[in-house]
């Protein structure tokens, strides 16, 4: 037997592909009949054709005179169509209203409506390594025009974003102000799920006594350190002045006159400066499960609820855009199976970067600092510590910490008038003391560790490094010779690779030390 007669042979039967996941039965148009069974009709003679009828004039004659208790259509039998009371019905109206469900008015097919805006590319993407894809192969790294789609689903979005906002500028009179937000300094995953389980509960509640709202728990100012988030919400299309950052909305105010629910994501416990000296009763659902990502679980609920909403690519790029971040890509050890499978079902929303390229784009995104002013790159990964008391009564010292990927000596040699940025940016988060950690990898690709320490005093300045020396065996520095440094800063070479973890705790046990 030739090859070409093998060929030939195998293509006699024919290729099935099979969804057996309940979560594609929604994506698939319901029709009249399963391929292998024999229904109703054809049990009487009649033969009809295995197609969805698109209109009512293409419904055979013999279908039309049928009574109604012949009819079973998709699983649907003559029980779920309303009768009228003389317990007669028409066909073509049973027909029509079934038909309904899936066709417009006109019987016509009901598809979400999409436009496509071409627009110019804003930026190059050509310094990024991105991985081989089909998709950067034909349409290159940088394309200088690029088709951007807009579909009903976004629309609907944005337009709820606007009126929440509107809502929460008018007070939000005579209902319950339910907020949905995350984590404090929030990272893409949480960005990501607080405004789509915030949309989600506003399609599924349905309810005129809740105003359900996402507050993005960082200052509108600090969106610009997120170069990584911001790029993610001017990719999906999302209207950013419609959004509401915690420094927007007093949530206190609300909680006054008892109209505050609040619902967490991803972490199970508000934000310290949000909850102040009180142990709030309104913090009522925390949405965490045994998934890796909390978009993950958001994403099943969409595709459960609404499945047609995940088609559009705004929608699938967002979510899968914190999947893949809080699965480091899928590597991380407590990804699940249902991490990967929603992420092969979101993968419309990689578009031409592919999953790995998205991920590879938003990582890159994360740590360029080249386009940051620097009170953008300190606040990029910023945290601070505050002292609960004072023994002599003066009021309480905050410390604060910020990591950056670039090298102390990179960092101070771009601006002119770095040096005095730094006290400014002392001065305005309030700091009597500010750790810069470096963490790079230098050009025979060696991780190297660097911090700088910048105080209010001299005096300040040598007690912390005084501390240091004495846990020199958790962190070992040896000084660095960088100039324009003025008295009250100093750099350091961690001379042994150092987690940022071992500072972190060494600066709670200093603000300890202090208050004791």
């Amino acid at each position: 037997m030739s090859n070409f007669d093998a060929f030939a042979q195998n293509q006699q039967h024919a290729y099935i592909r099979s969804r057996d996941n309940p979560f594609f039965d929604g994506l698939v148009r319901p029709t009249l009949a399963k391929a292998d069974d024999q229904g109703p009709l054809e049990s009487q003679g009649i033969s009809i054709s295995r197609n969805v009828f698109r209109s009512l004039s293409d419904i055979p004659e013999e279908v039309m005179d049928l009574p109604l208790e012949n009819l079973a259509v998709s699983g649907f039998s003559s029980r779920s169509v309303k009768r009228s009371s003389s317990e007669s019905l028409d066909i073509q109206s049973a027909v029509k209203e079934l038909y309904s469900k899936y066709l417009g008015d006109d019987c016509s097919p009901r598809n979400p409506e999409k436009t496509y805006v071409v627009s110019e590319t804003k930026e190059n993407l050509s310094g990024i390594s991105f991985p081989v894809s089909a998709g950067l192969y034909y349409n290159g790294l940088s394309p200088k025009l690029e088709i951007v789609e807009s579909c009903e689903s976004l629309i609907k979005l944005n337009a709820y974003l606007r009126e929440r906002k509107d809502d929460v500028n008018a007070g939000v009179p005579g209902r319950f102000l339910h907020a949905v937000m995350g984590i404090d300094n929030a990272d893409v995953g949480v960005a990501a799920s607080t405004i789509m389980y915030a949309f989600y509960l506003n399609e599924t509640l349905r309810s005129a006594q809740f105003c359900t709202v996402p507050v993005i728990n960082i200052k509108r100012a600090n969106l610009g350190s997120h170069a990584e988030l911001k790029w993610l919400l001017d990719s999906c299309q999302i209207d950013q002045s419609s959004l509401i950052f915690a420094d927007e909305i007093d949530l206190s105010y609300y909680d006054l006159f008892g109209s505050l629910k609040i619902v967490l994501v991803k972490s199970s416990k508000i934000a310290h400066r949000q909850e102040g000296d009180t142990v709030y009763p309104w913090v009522k659902t925390v949405t965490r499960g045994e998934e890796c990502s909390c978009c993950t679980a958001i994403a099943e609920k969409f595709a459960m609820y609404s499945p047609e909403m995940l088609a559009c690519r705004s929608f699938s790029r967002l979510l899968l855009a914190g999947i893949l971040l809080d699965t480091d890509n899928l590597k991380d050890p407590r990804c699940t199976s249902k991490d990967k499978y929603m992420t092969s079902l979101l993968l419309n929303g990689a578009g031409r970067f592919g999953c790995n390229g998205l991920y590879q784009l938003l990582k890159y995104k994360m740590h360029d600092v080249s386009t940051l002013q620097l009170a953008d790159i300190l606040r990029k990964d910023f945290k601070k510590w505050t002292e609960l008391e004072s023994s002599d009564g003066r009021s309480p010292s905050e410390i604060g910490m910020s990591c950056i990927g670039v090298s102390i000596g990179q960092l101070l040699s771009h601006p002119e008038h770095l040096v005095q940025e730094i006290q400014y940016f002392l001065l305005s988060e309030k700091l009597k003391a500010l750790i810069i950690v470096s963490g790079y990898y230098n050009e025979e690709k060696n991780f190297k560790r660097e911090i700088l320490v910048s105080a209010e005093s001299v005096k300040l300045l040598e007690s912390m490094i005084f501390f240091f020396d004495f846990n020199a065996s958790r962190l070992p520095l040896k000084s660095l010779n960088i100039p324009g440094l003025n008295k009250e800063m100093k750099a350091f070479e961690i001379d042994k690779i150092t987690p940022r973890k071992t500072v972190e705790h060494l600066i709670e046990e200093f603000v300890g030390i202090r208050k004791a």
